[in-house]
């Protein structure tokens, strides 16, 4: 027969057995996971819904692999870089704030995209948000809300870059009524903002030289749209003439973050690390992921995880 002490004593082991129990199921009840995500954002003439992250239509298929979670940023690519940062800075708070990390891939202006708001707003505080974006691809406050400085960022891939600006802008190849191409122009794009203010973000930068129909404006390889000068980070207030190792008469674009031949810097946390010494990527995504974007793509697809 058990006594009333050990009753009294079995029952309060019980009652502290379930308490704990409770405890635990509540705090793992109240666990939030960290979400990684894979941010796409577009260059010029994009014909996809601003502020869609769902809309890869420039891009090609949302349905190809291009890393965990992949969202499409959506600017509307016409208006200039300063207007529509604000729809870069919505997706960065929207999914790379709290708990959440994110990758970014970047094409052509969207490099310009992602370089000012690092730079100009990197270093600000940030709403921490809940990754669940609205039609205008806003996001509301993360449980128990608060701030942070800047964003979560692993690293960002760029595909043609347009952070040194395009010939074609200075020459008027592009058409002039276009907000965006006053910013594309060489001198416009390199005073922007600091290029070497990354916030210690590294840019991994893919340079394509398939440029054929317009090798006379632009110096140096290109990829019909950017020039070597852009793609790969090269620092300096113009753009200079910089070329695979096989033209002997044009100083090489180095691989990594080392100066050029020659000795001009890339902008500070720049490493080329795809030149295309092939010469067989263009510009243009084509609706497919193509050109040197399909490189991006592929690293996207292997290490955003």
């Amino acid at each position: 027969m058990i006594n009333a002490n050990t009753l009294a004593r079995r029952l309060l082991g019980a009652r502290r057995f379930w308490a704990v129990a409770a405890a635990v199921v509540a705090c793992t009840a109240g666990v939030v996971y960290a979400t990684n995500y894979s941010l796409w954002i577009n260059g010029r003439s994009n014909t996809a819904v601003p502020g869609n992250h769902a809309d890869f239509t420039y891009w090609g298929p949302a349905s190809t692999a291009a890393g965990v979670n992949k969202k499409s940023v959506n600017w509307d690519g016409y208006n200039r870089i300063s207007d529509q940062n604000y729809r870069v800075r919505d997706a960065l708070d929207c999914y790379c704030t709290g708990d959440n990390w994110c990758y970014v891939a970047a094409h052509s202006a969207g490099n310009l995209q992602i370089g000012y708001a690092l730079s100009l707003y990197g270093g600000s505080a940030r709403p921490k948000q809940n990754a669940t974006p609205n039609a205008s691809g806003q996001c509301g406050a993360a449980a128990g809300g608060g701030t942070q400085t800047g964003w979560n960022i692993k690293w960002v891939d760029v595909a043609a870059g347009a952070g040194g600006g395009s010939e074609l802008s200075n020459a008027g190849s592009w058409a002039v009524s276009e907000p965006l191409v006053g910013d594309l122009k060489t001198t416009t794009a390199r005073a922007m903002y600091d290029h070497n203010q990354t916030r210690s973000k590294i840019f991994y930068m893919y340079a394509g030289a398939k440029g054929t129909l317009y090798s006379a404006i632009l110096p140096g390889q290109d990829d019909e749209a950017v020039a070597y000068h852009s793609a790969g980070g090269v620092s300096g207030s113009g753009g200079a003439g910089f070329c695979n190792p096989s033209d002997w008469f044009c100083n090489d674009l180095t691989l990594g973050t080392a100066a050029t031949e020659g000795g001009t810097a890339k902008w500070a946390n720049h490493s080329v690390v795809f030149r295309d010494d092939a010469q067989a990527y263009n510009h243009y995504a084509n609706g497919n992921w193509q050109g040197v974007i399909s490189k991006v793509r592929a690293d996207m697809a292997a290490n955003a995880n």
